[in-house]
């Protein structure tokens, strides 16, 4: 039995040969590569690499757009023994020289000239990299440095390197163990710079096989790869999952056309975390706005019936004819259509992950019969531990544990996990190792109970629960999320802990208030300008009030400001994953959180702002706090 992903794949090109195992959108064509194909790719370059000095005990980067090459370099790594980290490709040169000099690097693997110039940037701090090898020749044919190789050419040593020694590759494939270390994968870095995390072929394939048990893919399946290859949900569908079912991974042309390639494709199975999901809501409501009185009539009665329906579903109550038939109708004259606008129209089911859901969100995809299920998980359990069962979905939970999964909740309220999936530990950090596992058990730092039906309900990160002044406990994330259906809001940042009631900080969405501004005739010229608008405020009021309508009275936001800039991750305000560093953040705009618990209605900042050619500048706004009427929500 394969106990490696490379075992796997010779496994999958026995099994399939000539059937398609990749497709990528190249200029505006689909080009298919077989399993046969997909094996010769990693057997090339894994003799390349081999020639080229790489050992066990050594580490490959891997930087740049889902394609095809960032699968050859993981695998070809892991043939020789060695293992990847994959950094995110919008990272900036001081999050990347973290990682590489931490994950002690030998060799580099990036998609093209941009990535190429940022590892020139660092080059002079970084210790033990010897090859920087490209795979995107456009832009590079001046540059002069010897450390740069093409992608092609290590192909062509490997070769070279094949004829010389025409058993090397299947002998080196099968001395791979279980628990050899397969890739570092980055937590979130929520509260710093990122761990990396261990996980081993064994933890990823176990995690692989669970969720095929429960959910199973057919070979003949489609699956769009479309988010970043360094996090862990796509590892898990992109290689613990492909490699054992065989199904087909289909890679966009380009980030920004990703999800125009994924109504293309029409996958069978989608695995996103919230910010897709709430982007995609976010598309169909701003269309809606722009519709015909008659058309958003039809909508609307559409998705009332779809909700109703999806209600008795959370209840497992059978429907009546006449719902039935409602909903039979508002299937053809609403949700068809949306679900393929959405590229969602063959989904079999469809996940959520890496962070809380709202359940506006779940509930709007239910009544369009969408299979949305929530996991839960993270880095160091390899994806997923907890997951909604088909029929048995109830979206203030996350489920029921996957098989082999141990789930229990601490005296302090904190989830434990244990599983063949978690990982053994941090690389080159024993005491965040000591402080992460205790007997086998990880403690997930996140707080949350079990309901009277067995299935998870998480609050919140355990550090992020507060406790307003008369006791009440809140999730700070429930009340963002309610805040983040609106598609005018794309982050919102709430805090009450150690204050006498709850504010928030709130990020309007550029391109849908503005978008709303042009149709109210609203001239504007920056996000700051936009953001400060009266009528603006008074459009956020709105979804302020019905977020707060059906909140207890001590958690409902009483004051609340539009920020001038968006949160970034480039500012470190943001994870890769979008997840705010509450520390952080908290830290940065003190004086804005000071602001909200005085007597003010406004205050003004001075923001610095650097162009592209190096020049900054020094931008003075004053910032309009909203007061609510708490005892009406409005």
């Amino acid at each position: 039995m394969a106990e490696t992903f490379p075992q796997l794949l010779i496994e999958r090109a026995s099994q399939f040969g000539g059937r398609e195992a990749l497709r990528e959108k190249d200029y505006g064509i689909w080009q298919a590569t077989n399993w046969d194909d997909y094996l010769a790719h990693v057997r090339h370059f894994a003799q390349g690499l081999k020639a080229l000095g790489l050992t066990a005990a050594d580490t490959v980067a891997i930087i740049g757009d889902n394609r095809p090459e960032w699968i050859y370099s993981e695998l070809a790594a892991q043939v020789v023994g060695a293992k990847s980290v994959g950094i995110y490709q919008d990272a900036v040169v001081k999050e990347m020289t973290y990682i590489v000099s931490h994950a002690q690097v030998k060799f580099i693997v990036v998609e093209d000239q941009e990535q190429v110039d940022k590892i020139l940037e660092m080059w002079d701090q970084l210790v033990g990299v010897e090859k920087v090898i490209y795979y995107d020749p456009k832009g590079l044919r001046n540059y002069t440095e010897e450390f740069l190789i093409f992608f092609g050419d290590v192909e062509q040593l490997g070769i070279e390197f094949g004829q010389a020694n025409p058993d090397w590759f299947e002998s080196a494939v099968a001395q791979g163990k279980a628990d050899d270390v397969a890739i570092l994968a980055t937590t979130s870095g929520t509260t710093g710079n990122p761990k990396l995390a261990m996980i081993t072929h064994r933890n990823l394939i176990s995690m692989g096989r669970n969720l095929m048990e429960i959910d199973p893919l057919e070979p003949s399946d489609r699956f769009v790869s479309f988010l970043p290859m360094a996090w862990i949900g796509e590892q898990m569908m992109s290689f613990a999952c492909s490699l054992q079912n065989g199904f087909t991974l289909h890679f966009p042309e380009k980030p920004d056309t990703a999800l125009a390639n994924l109504r293309e494709i029409g996958p069978h199975s989608m695995f996103s975390p919230p910010r897709i999901w709430e982007n995609l809501v976010s598309q169909v409501m701003v269309k809606m706005e722009d519709s015909s009185r008659l058309k958003k009539a039809i909508y609307d009665w559409g998705m009332k019936v779809g909700q109703e329906m999806a209600d008795l579903r959370f209840r497992k109550e059978e429907p009546k004819l006449s719902d039935k038939v409602k909903n039979f109708i508002a299937e053809w004259l609403v949700y068809k259509s949306i679900k393929d606008h959405l590229g969602l129209r063959h989904l079999k089911r469809a996940y959520t992950g890496g962070a809380a859901l709202g359940p506006d969100v779940f509930r709007f995809f239910h009544a369009l019969g969408v299979n949305l299920k929530q996991i839960y998980g993270q880095t160091e359990a390899s994806g997923i531990s907890v997951l909604h069962r088909d029929g048995d979905v109830k979206f203030q939970t996350v489920g029921t544990p996957v098989t082999g999964t141990e789930v229990r909740i601490a005296e302090n309220g904190e989830i434990q996990l244990k599983s063949d999936s978690i990982f053994p530990g941090y690389f080159n950090d024993p005491d965040e190792t000591a402080a992460t596992l205790h007997d086998g058990w990880l403690h997930s730092g996140d707080a949350g109970y079990f309901d009277e039906d067995g299935h998870l309900i998480v609050i919140d990160r355990a550090k992020d629960v507060m406790t307003l002044h008369d006791g009440t406990k809140f999730s700070p994330q429930f009340i963002e999320n309610k805040l983040k259906f609106s598609p005018y809001v794309k982050e919102a940042v709430v805090f009450g802990g150690d204050w006498p009631f709850v504010s928030a900080m709130i990020n309007i969405d550029m391109e849908n208030t503005g978008k709303w501004a042009e149709n109210q005739q609203l001239a504007y010229t920056t996000y700051t300008d936009l953001a400060q608008k009266p009528e603006v405020y008074q459009l956020v009021r709105k979804q302020v009030a019905t977020a707060n309508a059906d909140l207890p009275e001590t958690a409902r936001i009483q004051r609340f400001l539009l920020l001038h800039k968006e949160l970034d991750a480039d500012d470190a305000e943001l994870t890769r994953t979008r997840k705010v560093r509450r520390t952080y953040v908290a830290q940065r705009y003190d004086d804005i959180i000071s602001a909200l618990y005085s007597q003010n209605d406004y205050l003004d900042v001075e923001t610095v702002i650097t162009y592209q050619d190096g020049r900054t500048a020094l931008l003075q706004t004053r910032l309009r706090i909203e007061t609510m009427s708490i005892h009406n929500g409005s």
